[in-house]
Formats: structure tokens, C-alpha cells, sequence
């Protein structure tokens, strides 16, 4: 097992904001703000950044029903552009969506080479069927079935597939964002550091609220942080991400603790109890008082970088 350094992260008084836009979890019904079209997640992404956010999560959505769109064409529609209106570290998913094969999932991480790609490091049930009682009706006709059918759905991430997308894009200079649903995919992610197949500083993104993974208890958030401490010592760079009414909540637990923050309408889509954020920003300046409050500040994307250990921007594919 992985135990290279005993000691705990290093707290820096910095904390990095990452913003997740869209994502392939909520569908349009859920929110008129939720960005689906190239120009929509553009304006999303860029005003995230505006407001604080160095990292910037992508995801792409087929602008004619908003369904999770994981071509590299689609990212192409907004990529440049976004690129072009900020120096925000860009993030490409290479999850996509829980439906796909994790040979189209790693489709745009390896044609666009960005500085981060998100790898999810272990398999999970991925339960979404419980929304659909919350709406009486659904935009569009593939929504609903979409949903319901993750009563039966395992979103595979095995051995074999995170290899898989370790080998493809490592040689293009990509670091990760390790999203960790569970405990175990703490212990996933030590096993391939100990084949030296990912290097430090691990940036691990801890999830907590979605149905099939950890919960939010703020035990839950306490014990992902004392197994991280323990099996990446100083050799990891910690964030969270809290599911719907819990975003901030744990933020706020984890920015206390010396930990980094993720938010974004990918994760969800409330700007405070029953009031729906218009957009990702809302999120990311909700965030910044957190930060701010307890007397820290936020990180900048170079400085992000420089946390992360991240190629920079000029080499990337888009």
C-alpha cells in the first residue's frame, strides 16, 4: 500500500475553486439555467471563471435536446472559445456518462490533451431514478427513461478501463482530477501509485451525496480525509464535491480543514435552499465568501497550476 510520506498536505491558504458546468446528470427539465448549448456552457465556463473558479470541469451536451454528448466534435464547438476568454485551468471529463463505454469516454481528453482530465477510480451503482418523482412531466422524451433505468445501471470503472485511460493520455503530459465516490477508490487510486502508474501530487476529488457512494454526514467527509492523509500523506492536493442541498455544506467543511472545493451545476443546481442558481457562477461566488470568511484566499489559475504541478495552457490541443 501506498504510504510514501507520513506527514499531512501542507496547507498553502489557498484553495482552488473548481467549477463543474453541466456534467450528464441533470437533464433540462430540472433547470432553464442549465447550460446544454456550445454557447451556453461558453458563457457558463467563462463566468465561473470570472468569479473565481481556476479549474473549469467539462462536459459537452447535444444542443438539441441536451443530452450528454461525449464526441470530440462537440467539444470542439466550445473549447477554443472558452480557452480564449480565460486562463482557467480547462478540466475535460473523461467519465462522460455512465451509459458509455469508456472508449468514447476518453475521446476528447485524448484528442484535446488537456492540462486535466477527471478519471473516476472505481466502479459504483449510480443512482438517479429517485428524481423522476420530483417532476410531473419531462422536456424531452429521452429524459425520463434516462433516469429510471439507473435503477439497474453500474457505472463501470474497472482495473482494466482506468488503465486504460491512464495509458492514454499520461504520454500527453495530463494530470487528473481522481474522483473518489467511495473509500475505496482511495485504496484504487494507492494501487496504481504503488505500480508507479500515477505520480504526485495526486489531485483528489472526494464525492459525497450520490446515491451509491459515500454519504454526506460530515463523518463521512472526515474519513475520506483521514484515509487520504494516510495512504498520500503530503503527496496529494484534496477537494471535494457535495451532491444537490449538501455543495456548500461541505465545501465549507473542507475549505476549514485545508482542503480545496468543487462546485457547479454539474453538482447542483441550487443556489441556496429552493432557489435555483442561474448559473455556475452563483455557485463560485457562494463559495468565495466561504473561503474568505474563514481568512483564506482564493487560488488563481497559475497558481492552481502550480499546486497541481499542471503543464500549462500553451500545451494543450485546442
Amino acid at each position: 500500500m501506498s504510504t510514501a510520506s507520513t506527514a499531512r498536505p501542507v496547507p498553502t491558504g489557498k484553495v482552488i475553486i473548481t467549477c463543474a458546468c453541466t456534467g450528464a446528470i441533470h437533464t433540462p427539465t430540472m433547470s432553464p439555467y442549465l447550460p446544454i448549448t456550445p454557447e451556453q456552457i461558453t458563457a457558463d465556463a467563462i463566468g465561473a471563471a470570472e468569479a473565481g473558479a481556476a479549474i473549469l470541469h467539462l462536459h459537452a451536451r447535444n444542443p438539441e435536446n441536451g443530452r450528454p454528448d461525449q464526441t470530440p466534435e462537440a467539444f470542439a464547438r466550445f473549447l477554443p472559445q472558452v480557452k480564449q476568454g480565460t486562463n482557467a485551468v480547462i478540466n475535460i471529463t473523461s467519465g462522460g456518462s455512465p451509459y458509455m463505454k469508456v472508449e468514447e469516454r476518453v475521446l476528447p481528453a485524448a484528442t484535446f490533451k488537456p492540462e486535466v482530465a477527471s478519471l473516476n477510480m472505481g466502479s459504483i451503482n449510480f443512482g438517479l431514478y429517485h428524481l423522476v418523482q420530483k417532476y410531473d412531466s419531462f422536456k424531452f422524451d429521452w429524459e425520463k427513461p434516462h433516469l429510471e433505468a439507473t435503477k439497474d445501471l453500474v457505472f463501470r470503472n474497472s482495473f482494466k478501463d482506468i488503465e486504460y485511460i491512464l495509458d492514454t493520455c499520461y504520454g500527453n503530459g495530463t494530470r487528473f482530477e481522481f474522483e473518489c465516490y467511495d473509500i475505496a477508490h482511495l485504496y484504487n487510486l494507492a494501487h496504481f501509485a504503488d505500480r508507479g502508474l500515477v505520480k504526485a501530487p495526486f489531485f483528489v476529488q472526494s464525492v459525497f451525496g450520490l446515491l451509491g457512494g459515500i454519504g454526506t454526514h460530515p463523518e463521512d467527509v472526515m474519513h475520506m480525509k483521514r484515509t487520504a492523509d494516510r495512504l498520500f500523506g503530503a503527496d496529494y492536493r484534496w477537494s471535494v464535491l457535495g451532491a444537490g442541498a449538501s455543495q456548500l455544506r461541505i465545501a465549507t467543511q473542507s475549505a476549514a480543514m485545508g482542503g480545496n472545493i468543487r462546485v457547479g451545476l454539474e453538482d447542483s443546481l441550487w443556489a441556496g435552499k429552493g432557489k435555483l442558481a442561474t448559473s455556475s457562477a452563483d455557485q463560485v461566488r457562494m463559495a468565495r465568501k466561504v473561503i474568505e470568511g474563514l481568512g483564506l484566499e482564493v487560488a488563481t489559475p497559475d497558481e492552481a497550476r502550480a499546486l497541481l504541478q499542471l503543464k500549462g495552457g500553451d500545451q494543450v490541443n485546442f
